[in-house]
């Protein structure tokens, strides 16, 4: 399949911002399941995009504006092809032993409540890692619903309010899996919704688990699916924070959260 896909994020200030620092993990990389056919990042100042790979492999791009902003505009847009994996991630250098993966961070710690059903879970499912792993992403589907406040997407907030998006959810899944042993880490990334004429309002993101003799395998628990041909990905952490398309700070003191727009739509390769 091959998506078209246009991510804006746009930031007001008023009053005005005197500069701003950004971050960027906007370009995805290729792997079996992806082949990027073209990719561009546009800012609406004149700057310098500085690009760099993270530790963990990531495409970064960073700039430094200086002056007054009354907004700022980053856009980053391209097409990609995409081939359904059952969710697996082949093809594509890992700079980090597994066992990195087993991490915890604050949005990733385990509480009491979510080792207990980690265990029950374990309990329950066969004894394979896999099998566990799509255990634990069934029930925690039917667990954790839609919505939230979106002001807390750790696990241990998720878990005990039931509700999160697709962030959240994942960062429950993440928790449960490191908890029986399992590497996991956050995908971030967008998804095609061809049931829906609703453009996505917010990025994507998903689980990923490794397991042995097969590798790393995408969980995502908010569609109770392995990622398909119509999951884009975007970058990897151990978790949201570390994988998130846009970070940065402004300066001045009416900054405010930026607006985020995706567009993910069918494409027509061009005709030769």
């Amino acid at each position: 399949m091959r998506l078209k896909i246009v991510h804006e994020t746009a930031y007001r200030f008023d009053p005005p911002a005197t500069g701003a620092i950004q971050t960027l993990r906007l370009t995805p990389r290729g792997h079996d399941g992806q082949f990027v056919v073209n990719w561009r990042i546009e800012v609406d100042h004149d700057c310098r995009l500085d690009p760099a790979t993270d530790p963990f492999g990531n495409v970064v791009h960073s700039f430094t504006t200086e002056g007054r902003l009354d907004g700022l505009v980053i856009t980053a847009l391209g097409d990609v092809e995409t081939h359904d994996m059952a969710g697996m991630v082949r093809g594509q250098t890992e700079r980090f032993p597994v066992g990195v993966f087993l991490r915890v961070t604050p949005s990733t710690t385990p509480d009491a409540d979510i080792r207990a059903f980690a265990d029950e879970i374990a309990a329950s499912a066969p004894a394979d890692r896999l099998s566990r792993l799509h255990a634990l992403m069934g029930s925690l589907h039917e667990r954790i619903l839609p919505g939230g406040d979106g002001k807390d997407d750790s696990a241990k907030a998720t878990f005990a309010s039931g509700r999160g998006d697709a962030r959240a959810v994942s960062h429950v899944m993440i928790a449960a899996a490191r908890h029986l042993g399992i590497p996991a880490r956050f995908a971030s990334g967008y998804l095609f919704r061809p049931d829906t004429e609703t453009p996505a309002t917010a990025e994507h993101g998903w689980a990923e688990a490794h397991v042995d003799g097969v590798g790393w395998i995408g969980f995502d628990a908010a569609m109770n699916l392995c990622p398909t041909d119509t999951h884009v990905r975007l970058a990897i952490g151990l978790d949201a924070i570390g994988a998130a398309p846009v970070r940065g700070t402004a300066y001045g003191d009416g900054v405010r959260s930026p607006a985020i727009s995706i567009s993910v739509s069918e494409a027509r390769a061009s005709k030769r």
